[in-house]
């Protein structure tokens, strides 16, 4: 039923245009700390986690502790709220087709109900 209100497609136009594609950092406190297995590096063991998941790794050629960010840039943060950053300017555009279907609705049911009509002589 969120797709039908007007607010939706604002919200989602405004935050694609405002953040969307902006490289994330990650705070160290944010970072995910693993230790990749043997002598594989850190971007040996976990580039087909990435290829699924997304984020990055910030020390990719080390063996030892690696430090990973789940996410890469806001388009990805975007994608889990269900706002596409490549569809911004047609969120915004349904917008507008709201707003002037129910103006051009008011209009006419105002002048069906209000307006009075020329009564015919028969």
């Amino acid at each position: 039923m969120y797709r039908v209100n007007p607010f939706t497609y604002l919200a989602s136009s405004f935050l694609s245009a405002a953040i969307g594609e902006a490289p994330v950092q990650c705070a160290t406190d944010e970072l995910l700390t693993m230790e990749a297995p043997g002598s594989q590096t850190c971007e040996q063991y976990l580039s087909s986690y990435i290829d699924t998941a997304g984020g990055f790794i910030t020390n990719a050629s080390a063996t030892g502790i690696c430090q990973y960010c789940p996410v890469k840039d806001t388009t990805q943060f975007l994608e889990t709220v269900g706002i596409n950053f490549a569809n911004r300017w047609r969120d915004f555009g349904f917008m507008w087709v709201y707003i002037c279907v129910n103006i051009a609705a008011a209009v006419a049911l105002y002048w069906l109900c209000r307006v009075p009509k020329r009564k015919t002589r028969g």
